[in-house]
């Protein structure tokens, strides 16, 4: 009897909170329904997902490779985060035209601009294919086995879900490759930019804000999807038509208030919740650490350069946005794990599973060495972890590096052509020939990069673990970086655009020469040494980790009887519920579950860089003219936060109220509920909103762009 009033005890502990979890929206109606429901939803699980009708699936889309935008009009306008639509913006810009200083909003359909290479992505069905993915897997195949016809099942089902329509395919798996799932998905590759608020609006707050609450920029850019004249993908042609959608979001004017049901849609991109405290220790206290400290070298030297001119600033300033990220997301986590004592929790949780297991005879046999074995394996990978953050985050964190390796198959071609042999020579040199001169690259600058990394390599890495070439080359300049840079800038083509510019007009002939090239010696050396001593032993313990958490996952699932399951975010569609909340962000202070544009002024008074906004919006708000997009107080909000569980991926994704009516787009968490990858935590971990409204007041009252209201379905 007390041993049964002890397993109460324990699995009522760890059932899932209503604000966790990153939910596959098929199975809401299983799974989740009855708890939205019960947290204030107002819709059925169908208006969620449906495959035999229109749904609010269909006006969830990818936007390009890694975030989310939502259908807002029956003309297939989208909305997406500015951020989300950055490089797409800037890679239209020029100086002339710069439509990321400056922001851009066309006034009709004629001025809408065509982004090349954008693509936006729709789910039209989900089948779990778990079954057929593992068909043919023998119980005495060896893990590679397993891979390989897995790879196989899975490109084999993809075909035939392709086949015969204009659809496209992908498979991905599921609780460590527990259950597999299949994806059909209809991409829309004519995207036009029909606008986004200047970058002093978009991104209002810069670095110094960036996943840090309270927040106030409108981080918003729209763009409009265009089809043929069936309603299908198509290339860009100038007769396409805007797209008509199954479904569009209609849009409330009425806000969110503390303790307001909220629902965020979209495609978070990755999360490792079930890690193991071994895992987590690693993460904590040698991952994290690392490479936050490569990445702000990087960001300190860009951000010198980058202030200098208008031409730098617009090379790096996606680049810069890119490195930054991961930088600040990743001392957000570190802040959070410790804050949340994640590795004793872990540790507590692990040693509860373990007592579950105890009073099953079969699970204490089949899973009691598990966590020994997560303990055995972490220690022999964490130095190796080691090497490889030092090669991705220091060594090729250097431009120059590594644009000169994306010619090592050119080369190779180029030897087979010459031996007579069957070769992709010259397709691969016209491939590559658009990048040289390199774009987005300035040599002085990415010089700097290599100085300071290169200091930061040689004294954390010992000479034993260096590659050899390298090693070498220190040794000839006794240790002086400098100078060894001075080398290699000063005598390589592949870091000097007007050098580049040449290279093609007697690539052939003088293959030898640029084959010698100092900095394509260099860094073609470096690559061959990781992938030949590390990324091979560093994908073996990736699989043996991968398989342990599959088993470990089985586990849990099969003891804790209690606790409703969520895979981890893999960038599919999933649906994350909360409510609206404030919190207390650290001792004595807590934070409002929402900002207005005072606080953006107030900011800008501070005259620091990365609060400058444009006189007209001053303007406009001295006048206070709101209009319906004030509170009932008469403020004009800009963003809020709720409890909602979201990662990379999920930004640009639509927020919803119990109506499923569009509130809000989600743009960041804040900075210590970065660590909800790793860890969710309902008491801080907090995603942040911009407010349906104010992207709304700047689109009519900044940008006199008020016309687009009239194709969406506003509700007040």
């Amino acid at each position: 009897m007390k041993k049964y009033i002890l397993i109460l005890i324990i699995t009522s502990s760890i059932i899932a909170k209503a604000d966790e979890g990153i939910w596959m929206p098929q199975l809401i109606d299983a799974l989740n329904f009855k708890d939205m429901k019960k947290n204030g939803f107002k819709l059925s699980a169908q208006q969620i997902y449906s495959i035999n009708k229109a749904s609010m699936k269909d006006a969830v889309a990818i936007f390009g490779g890694g975030c989310t935008a939502e259908v807002i009009s029956n003309k297939g306008l989208i909305l997406t985060n500015h951020h989300c639509g950055f490089s797409s913006i800037a890679a239209i810009s020029s100086i002339e035209k710069d439509y990321l200083k400056n922001g851009y909003f066309a006034m009709n359909e004629k001025e809408e601009i065509y982004c090349k290479g954008l693509n936006v992505t729709f789910i039209k069905g989900i089948e779990d294919v778990t079954i057929k993915v593992n068909k043919n897997i023998k119980s005495n195949f060896s893990e590679k086995q397993k891979d390989s016809t897995i790879q196989i099942n899975c490109k084999l089902l993809e075909e035939i879900a392709e086949s015969g329509n204009h659809y496209e395919a992908f498979i991905r798996p599921f609780f460590y490759g527990n259950e597999y799932y299949l994806f059909i998905t209809e991409v829309f590759k004519d995207i036009r930019l029909v606008g986004a608020p200047p970058e002093s609006i978009g991104k209002f707050g810069g670095e110094t804000d960036n996943w840090v609450w309270p927040r106030h920029n409108a981080d918003f850019s729209m763009f409009r999807i265009y089809s043929n004249k069936d309603n299908k993908p198509a290339e860009y042609n100038a007769d396409n038509l805007p797209y008509k959608p199954l479904y569009s979001f209609p849009i409330s004017l009425k806000g969110a208030e503390n303790g307001d049901f909220t629902m965020v849609y979209g495609f978070p991109g990755k999360t490792q919740e079930y890690l193991t405290s071994y895992a987590v220790d690693l993460l904590m206290n040698q991952q994290d650490p690392i490479r936050v400290k490569l990445r702000e070298t990087r960001l300190n030297i860009m951000e010198v350069d980058m202030k200098k001119n208008d031409t730098i600033r617009l090379m790096y300033t996606n680049r810069y946005a890119g490195v930054a990220n991961g930088y600040k997301k990743w001392t957000g986590e570190m802040i959070g794990l410790k804050k949340s004592d994640a590795i004793n929790k872990k540790k507590a949780f692990e040693s509860k599973f373990l007592n579950l297991i105890l009073n099953d005879p079969n699970k204490k046999e089949k899973y009691t060495n598990l966590l020994k074995q997560f303990e055995k394996i972490y220690s022999d990978y964490a130095p190796l972890s080691k090497q490889y953050d030092y090669f991705s985050e220091c060594l090729w964190g250097i431009d120059g590096f590594r644009m000169a390796n994306s010619f090592t198959n050119v080369f190779n071609e180029l030897k087979k052509k010459q031996a007579g042999k069957e070769n992709k020579f010259n397709s691969l040199l016209n491939d590559i020939k658009p990048i040289l001169p390199f774009k987005n690259f300035n040599k002085e600058t990415d010089k700097k990069l290599c100085i300071a990394l290169l200091n930061i390599f040689i004294k954390d890495i010992e000479p034993t673990l260096r590659p050899l070439y390298l090693d070498s080359l220190i040794n000839v300049y006794k240790g002086n970086i400098t100078e060894l840079c001075d080398f290699l800038y000063n005598n390589s083509s592949f870091v000097d655009n007007s050098k580049a510019a040449l290279m093609f007009q007697d690539f052939e002939k003088k293959s030898i020469l640029y084959e010698h090239d100092p900095i394509y010696l260099l860094a073609s050396s470096i690559f061959q040494h990781y992938q030949k001593t590390i990324i091979p032993k560093i994908n073996y313990y990736d699989r043996q980790i991968n398989e342990l958490q599959k088993e470990y996952m089985q586990g849990l699932k099969e003891t804790i009887k209690d606790k409703t399951f969520y895979p981890d975010a893999n960038g599919t569609l999933r649906v994350a519920y909360g409510k609206v909340s404030d919190y207390e962000g650290k001792d004595g202070v807590k934070f409002l579950h929402y900002t207005t544009i005072d606080g953006l002024i107030e900011k800008n008074k501070t005259g620091k860089e990365d609060f400058y906004v444009k006189e007209r919006l001053i303007e406009l708000y001295n006048k206070k003219d709101f209009g319906q997009y004030a509170d009932k107080s008469g403020k004009l909000r800009t963003a809020f936060i709720g409890s909602n569980h979201t990662t990379g991926g999920n930004s640009g994704s639509p927020v919803l109220n119990a109506k499923g009516e569009l509130i809000g787009t989600n743009f960041d968490r804040n900075w210590e509920g970065t660590m909800s990858d790793i860890m969710y935590n309902k008491d801080f971990c907090r995603n942040i909103s911009l407010d349906i409204r104010f992207t709304l007041w700047v689109l009519d009252k900044y940008a006199g762009a008020g016309y687009l209201l009239n194709e969406m379905k506003l509700k007040k």
